[in-house]
């Protein structure tokens, strides 16, 4: 049986701020977009991409992936993405759809907050004169949004819960179980409490200021956001953008524009254009209209040569590869045809957290694979690996086990 991986991505903000359209943009998922709140009601999921460079070329092989796409040099690997109801102001209470969009994002690995960083809309997302509203302010109201729920959560009979847990020896495998629904593991949990100071305080010691700070940490721990400052092409966006920089030095703050990207890649799926998802330019190839090729140049001239790319591509590679720290690695079970036992060429790429083992690894392929695991080949160099080397990225494994 193999062990998939499962990594999710949540797109989170307040309504009317183009959370849709980047999914849609990034999924090519049709999903409802329009200009007013709760356009989502139900959460949409689809699959998204992360983009790396393929090792295809370097081999001087032709790839037949199985599990990916390979599109010009380039390898695609899926994600899962998730795209919920807009979050309001006390969300955590239950207003508008609050609880309902929470629960979405417990298992989500990492949340992309879009905002809207022209500030046309204001908190609750109602469209506002553009410039007028603080898109600061917006990052500030969903940190506290998920901490407060994720407060909720833990602190329900929490003196009852506390008493129980002072007489654990191991706290953080206690804590980790009454927050198995959040997907936080233990070892987040253990470096909370050791950057918060309580790993050696009972926790029916623990102050109602030291519980909120625990899980303020754990929050940002367990659930790391990147923002999409979104709407990037609109002229009251950049003079925001450079302050959110330098006010959330924190934070990875990447300009998108998911309109322009969802416009190219709609017209490249009707063979208009050439382009690729986070490509800095697009070549146009097909015959397009008058008004088609205004919206295009505008792109061009607005997005792609301000910004280098519409963003939406690059804020989801850095969600994986840098929030995350995950790595591409490549499998293979014929270290000089670069084959599985099918015959196709660098059929399969894995997205892993840093720090996996080559043993580790063979349990995500097969458990089998893991079971009888002898050692590993890096394909590339023809050295053996041991169990507890750890993995690198763009790597090319194969595995060797016994019988």
């Amino acid at each position: 049986m193999a062990i998939t991986l499962t990594v999710q991505a949540g797109v989170v903000g307040k309504p009317n701020v183009g959370k849709s359209t980047f999914f849609a943009a990034a999924t090519l998922t049709d999903v409802k977009i329009a200009p007013y709140p709760f356009t989502t009601i139900d959460a949409n999921k689809g699959i998204g991409y992360v983009r790396i460079k393929c090792v295809c070329r370097e081999l001087g092989v032709k790839d037949t992936p199985v599990n990916s796409i390979c599109i010009d040099g380039w390898r695609f690997v899926p994600i899962e993405l998730i795209d919920v109801a807009g979050l309001v102001p006390d969300a955590w209470q239950g207003r508008g759809l609050g609880n309902r969009f929470l629960d979405e994002l417990r298992r989500a690995n990492v949340l992309i907050h879009v905002i809207d960083a022209a500030g046309t809309t204001d908190i609750e997302g109602k469209p506002v004169k553009p410039g007028t509203h603080d898109p600061l302010e917006d990052v500030e109201f969903l940190e506290r949004e998920i901490t407060m729920w994720m407060y909720q959560i833990i602190s329900k009979d929490w003196p009852r819960i506390a008493r129980t847990l002072d007489l654990k020896a191991d706290l953080a495998k206690e804590l980790s179980k009454r927050l198995s629904g959040l997907g936080i593991t233990v070892a987040e949990i253990e470096n909370t409490l050791s950057e918060t100071g309580l790993l050696r305080k009972k926790p029916s010691k623990w102050t109602d200021s030291e519980l909120k700070d625990f899980i303020k940490v754990l929050r940002e721990k367990s659930k790391p956001i990147i923002i999409a400052a979104n709407k990037s092409d609109l002229p009251t966006a950049e003079d925001n953008i450079k302050k959110l920089k330098k006010e959330l030095n924190r934070y990875l703050i990447i300009p998108t524009s998911a309109e322009s990207e969802l416009a190219l890649r709609k017209a490249a799926s009707k063979g208009l254009i050439k382009y690729l998802p986070g490509d800095p330019d697009f070549e146009i190839i097909g015959e397009v209209t008058s008004k088609q090729r205004k919206v295009l140049e505008y792109i061009r001239e607005k997005v792609l040569k301000k910004w280098g790319s519409t963003g939406v591509q690059q804020v989801i590679n850095a969600a994986f590869l840098d929030v995350l720290k995950m790595l591409a690695v490549f499998h293979v079970e014929n270290e000089n045809k670069y084959t599985d036992h099918y015959g196709r060429v660098l059929p399969d790429v894995y997205l892993i957290p840093r720090g996996t083992t080559a043993r580790e690894f063979a349990y995500m392929i097969h458990t089998d694979l893991g079971e009888k695991f002898i050692s590993a080949i890096d394909v590339k160099t023809r050295k053996r690996l041991s169990a507890d080397f750890e993995l690198k990225h763009r790597m090319i494994i194969k595995i060797i086990a016994g019988r």
